[in-house]
Order: structure tokens, then sequence, then C-alpha cells
């Protein structure tokens, strides 16, 4: 048994390779930069440079040394013969002899800290973890894997890092990822995996990590290819913004759905009957069958002068041309081309029988313009746009009915239609349901760059059209789906997550659930989960390890002045507090704590001014619509009125489970009428 002096020079010892390896870092970092600027006197052109400087760039950043936050948390002892001991942390740190001193916690001799056991320890003798007030270094805790000795989640320094008061944007985990988390962290980068995760599991957590592991072990085909993350809104993007570059991470794109969709300015709004039938799949087919009505075949001959001879295309010849192409099934203006440039082909083979010899290459591209093989062309497959495609098909009734027969009845043809059809393409005020269109009318014509991996959260509200936007983008990569179907809120929300993924184009990827919950209380998680059967989904019930929350339900009389009272009681803790009510409702109980001297942020869905998005997530108060609420965190959260949050919406019942589950230490329901029935 060690002694007292034992422990405290074992600490001591702890401290001074922190500190060690903080210089060494910053030492790291200064190299960088002066790489950074002397690289264009290296690199032996303005493009070198150019790619010298962003890499270099990115590198600089990604050394950024918080003092907040430990250089790393845990460490590995390894038996004999080697005995080697290695420090585990969010980046790899190493000396200026290029010996690590941290290792990078993706390392793959850093999956026995989150794999092994008592009864697998995986060659380690020892773990350790750290324990960490700010940027100090307070303590530490030792299993004895080799002698059966495991904490598991009983480990007071992990159940403090995962309790521990957040205020402004979500953390990463790396100190306390689970081994069931990180065997979906390390899965393989061919692989997509769909997690069904409830409230507090971290599938958020996981997916991220998920990210910045995969660019850690294929940095440079994930560097050409490129990772995206998609979220439900602004507000938790900006939320999850800091976890990537905290890892050293930052050349990751992250997007809403709608952002995505840039194609047109979204200036119109849909009936929400009309929204959804252009959410639904068959549209798919019917835009395929609208472009595919635009192919015809030739009824004349094609004839050619070049100045000095004429040639003829016999009509059976082009036939064949267009027949070949359509079965070759291309993108459309892919086929428009090789259209093109087969009927060109047979114009030059006619030359080089009659000359004996091949025509130059500019006769080749003076025949592909000329006016009789462009007006050809025009004829049998004319130029598309992805705009001009969707503006034809719901101006014209004819070309509606003809692509829709058997596919959408009459009056969904005429849910459809505008009944006042703009004027020009230019003038048509889009929907956003109408940019999803545009944006399949644009696959259909042409290939879409790929994303080499895809992490989408809140996928359960993602439409079968938007799952197809997304699977374009993604045909020669890999998807992370993270989700609840106990969270669907969209009036298209996934039911049985084998439909999304089948419209995501993966329909045998694995399903796999995380059902204990680390972040929410088991109060908390037992009020959200009265709800389950009344959401008609098949997820099994959220299990907390947490038995230190609060839950308070309180009936009220005046909700405005209850509500200041218990952010007031609220502010006496640590940590974020939220008020989260019916969207309509924000202003008022906005004004009742300015009125009360509270300073609170509103949480929306703009992009905004940089700044705003900081003093919105690292505000202590936050007044947050009901709609913006998923995907957030809080320490306390007060919930105003759960029956005007249902009443709100069609799956009000399914927006009241997500509001719920948003604390993480406190939650206080305030109400005047009736509590919602189940």
């Amino acid at each position: 048994m060690p002694t007292t002096a034992d422990l405290d020079a074992e600490i001591e010892a702890e401290r001074r390779h922190l500190a060690e390896s903080r210089a060494a870092l910053v030492r790291m970092r200064e190299r960088a930069q002066q790489l950074f600027e002397t690289g264009a006197t290296v690199a032996g052109d303005a493009f070198a440079a150019e790619s010298l400087g962003i890499a270099l760039s990115d590198r600089i950043r990604s050394l950024v040394d918080d003092p907040n936050t430990p250089l790393f948390f845990g460490r590995l002892t390894f038996a004999s013969p080697s005995g080697e001991t290695f420090h585990i942390g969010r980046r790899h740190v190493t000396d200026d002899a290029g010996e690590p001193m941290v290792l990078d916690w993706r390392a793959p001799v850093c999956r026995a800290f989150y794999q092994a056991s008592a009864t697998d320890p995986q060659g380690v003798v020892v773990r350790r973890r750290f324990g960490f007030s700010g940027g100090a270094l307070t303590g530490f805790e030792d299993e004895h894997l080799a002698r059966g000795e495991e904490l598991g989640t009983a480990s007071r320094i992990l159940t403090a890092e995962i309790e521990r008061p957040r205020v402004g944007p979500m953390r990463d985990i790396v100190a306390t990822i689970q081994p069931d988390q990180d065997r979906l962290v390390r899965s393989p980068l061919e692989e997509t995996i769909c997690v069904q995760g409830a409230p507090g599991t971290g599938k958020t957590a996981v997916g991220l990590h998920r990210a910045a592991y995969l660019l850690y072990a294929h940095r440079e085909r994930l560097r050409r290819a490129g990772v995206l993350v998609v979220g439900p809104n602004q507000a938790f993007l900006r939320y999850i913004s800091a976890v990537l570059p905290a890892l050293g991470e930052v050349a990751v794109e992250q997007s809403t759905v709608e952002g995505l969709l840039n194609r047109v300015p979204v200036r119109g709004v849909d009936l929400p009957e009309v929204a959804a039938l252009k959410h639904d799949a068959r549209m798919a087919t019917v835009l395929a069958r609208a472009v595919s009505s635009m192919i015809r075949r030739p009824v004349e001959e094609l004839v050619v002068s070049d100045g000095s001879w004429r040639w003829r295309v016999a009509v059976e010849a082009l036939r064949r041309i267009v027949d070949d192409v359509r079965r070759e099934s291309p993108p459309y203006a892919v086929g428009r081309e090789r259209v093109r440039a087969r009927a060109v082909a047979l114009l030059q083979r006619q030359a080089e029988a009659r000359r004996g010899e091949s025509p130059s290459d500019a006769w080749v591209r003076a025949m592909g313009r000329n006016p009789a093989v462009r007006s050809f062309v025009d004829h049998v497959w004319p130029e598309l746009t992805p705009e001009g495609l969707v503006y034809l098909l719901l101006s014209d009734p004819a070309l509606l009915a003809a692509a829709a027969e058997g596919v959408l009845s009459t009056e969904e043809q005429e849910l459809l239609r505008w009944k006042r059809p703009p004027r020009t393409v230019k003038s048509a005020r889009w929907s956003a349901a109408d940019a999803l269109l545009i944006d399949e009318a644009a696959g259909l014509l042409d290939r879409v760059p790929s994303y080499g991996h895809i992490i989408v959260d809140e996928a359960q509200d993602l439409s079968p059209m938007q799952c197809r936007m997304l699977a374009r983008r993604c045909a020669h990569g890999s998807l992370t789906v993270l989700g609840d179907l106990a969270q669907g809120t969209a009036p298209w929300a996934a039911a049985d997550w084998r439909d999304t993924l089948a419209h995501l184009g993966r329909p045998e990827a694995p399903v796999v659930p995380l059902t204990t919950g680390f972040r929410v209380p088991a109060a908390v998680v037992a009020l959200a989960n009265r709800l389950l059967p009344a959401l008609n989904v098949g997820v099994p019930e959220a299990v907390s390890l947490r038995r230190d929350g609060t839950l308070e339900i309180l009936p009220v009389t005046d909700l405005a002045a209850a509500t200041v009272a218990a952010v007031q009681s609220a502010l006496t803790f640590e940590g974020s507090i939220a008020v989260i009510c019916a969207d309509a409702s924000v202003p008022t109980y906005a004004s009742a704590l300015r009125t009360a001297g509270i300073s609170a942020a509103s949480t929306d869905d703009s992009a905004g001014d940089p700044d705003d998005d900081v003093s919105q997530v690292d505000s202590r108060v936050s007044v947050v619509p009901a709609t913006l609420a998923k995907g957030l965190e809080f320490d306390h959260v007060i919930v105003v009125e759960p029956a005007e949050i249902v009443q709100a919406e069609p799956r009000g019942l399914n927006r009241l489970y997500v509001v719920l589950t948003r604390a993480v230490s406190r939650l206080t329901v305030l109400h005047a009428a009736p509590l919602p029935l189940p």
C-alpha cells in the first residue's frame, strides 16, 4: 500500500510531465509557425506555396493549447517485458527528439484505455485516470486490471467529469468514452452505421468523435474527399462547433440540410400538405419520368456541311445513338454530350472514308458546334436546368399528369400544381421543399460531388427526399446516422430506421442501440419515459446511471412570475440554465426575465453575427423555443407549460419528450393548465 509521501511524489511527477508536455506543445506550434512564415521561399511554385500555406495554417490551429483543458486525461502501464507507460490525451505531443510525451487518444495502442477490463486486460497492468480542476491536475485514480480491479462507472473521476456543470458549447468526451461508444467511434471507414440513441446516451458525441477518429486513421483520403457534419439547425451547429477543434480537427464542414440546398433563394412557403407531398419519395419517380420525357427519337436525317462537303446521317443511325445512350442511363447532361459526340463520330467516319485520312481536331470541334448538329441534339435531348425542369413540372399540367400517372393521384397533382405560375424561372418564389426538388433534379441531370464521410444528427426527422439528397452527396463514401425515433417531430419523421436507411441508399447498415444514459438523471428519464407508449415508436426505454438529479413539477397560477423565481433559484447552482417554452411564448418569458434584471440570451436559428453566436452559447441563461431545443443540453432546464408545447404542433408529444430530456442535472416543470394525459 503506497504511503502518503509516495502518492505526493507520484502526483508531483505527473504535474511535471503535464508542464513539460505543455511546453513541448508550445514548441511544436512555434516550429509550425516558422515553417508557415518561410513556406513561400521553399515551395516550388505559387500553387505549391498556397497548398503548403493552407496545410500549415490548419496545423497551427490544431496545435492551439487551451490552458483550461487537460492535455492528457489517462495513462496506461503495460505488462512486462516492455513495461511501457503511455499518457493518453486529446492530441499527439512529442519532445524535441520526436519521442511521444502524450499519445493521441485515437492511436491504436490507446484503444486499451477504453476497452481493457479486469476480465480482458489486453496487456494493461494499470489504467490511471486523472482529475483536473480547470487545467490543473488535482489527483489520480488507478485500476490494477491484472489484479482484477476495475472501477467502471463507479470511478469518482469518471463520474465527476460526466456530471461536471457546463456553460457554453458542447465538450468532447474523450476522457469518458465507454466501451460500447468506443466500438462505434472506431468503426471502419467503409461501414455506415445507424445509432438509435436514447436521451443522454452520447450519440452526438459518438458521431463527432467518429469523425475525429476517421480523420486520424484516413487523413489523406478524407482530406481529399472531405467530412461533413449535418445538424438540424444553426443553434445545434453552434452548440457542437467546439468539439472537433478541441480534438485538433479544424477541416470539417458543418451544415444544416437547408444549407446544402443553395441553388435557389427560398422566398416562398408551402401549405403543410403540399410540403409533405414534395418531401415524399414518390416525387423522385415523378421527376425522373419528367426528365425521361424530354428525350425524343429523331424524325429526320442529319445533314451537315463543312464548306467543302455535305454529310448525311440516316435517321435510323441517329435513332440507334439515342436508344443506346438512353439504355446506358447516364446523368441527363452526360447523355446529351454522348449523343453529340456520337453523332460527330459518325460524321468523322464518313470524312475518313471519303478523304482517306482522319480530319483534324479543329474539324471535329467545328462539327460539334455546327448549327445542324446543335439543332439535332436540342431536338432529341434538349438542354435542361434543374430549376427549369421543376418550373416546367409545376407549371405544365400535361407534363405533370404524364410524369405522375400511376404515382400521384389527381388530387395530389392538383396540390402540387402552381395555380398562378410565375412568368419566368427567375421570378419564381421557391419554397424550401421546392429547393429539395431542384436538388433531386440536379442529381438527375449531372453528377454531384461526394464526401468521404457524412455524420447526420437528428436523422429521425429526415424526409425521404432529404435522405436522397444526402445519399447523392455520399455516393462513394459512408455515413454515421444518429438519432432517436422517439424524438421525431417532423411531419415525415421516421417510425423505423430501415426506411430511413433505405432512402439513404444503405438498407443493410446495422442499427445499434444506445440505451444507457450518462448525462440525464434517472428521475428525468423516468418522467420522459412515461410518454413513450403514446409516441408509437418501437424504441426501448432509456436507463440512466445517474441518481443525483432533481425533478420538480409545480402547478402555478402566474407562469411568468414562477419562471423568474425558478431561474433565480437555479442561479444559486453552477451551470447553464434554459427556459424552454412554446415558440410563441418566448418573447413573454424573455421580457419577464429582463424586467427582473436577469440577462438571458434567446436561441434562434439564424447564422447571425459570429460574435452574437458566441454570446448565445456562452450565456448562462437562455430562453429556448421548444422547436430548437433538440440536441442541446443544459444543467438546469425550466419547462414552462407543457400543454402549450404539445398543442403547438401535430407531433407535440414527441416535442415534449425532447424538451423534457434536455436537463443534465435539474428539471423544473411549471404548469397552469393540466399536464398532458400521457
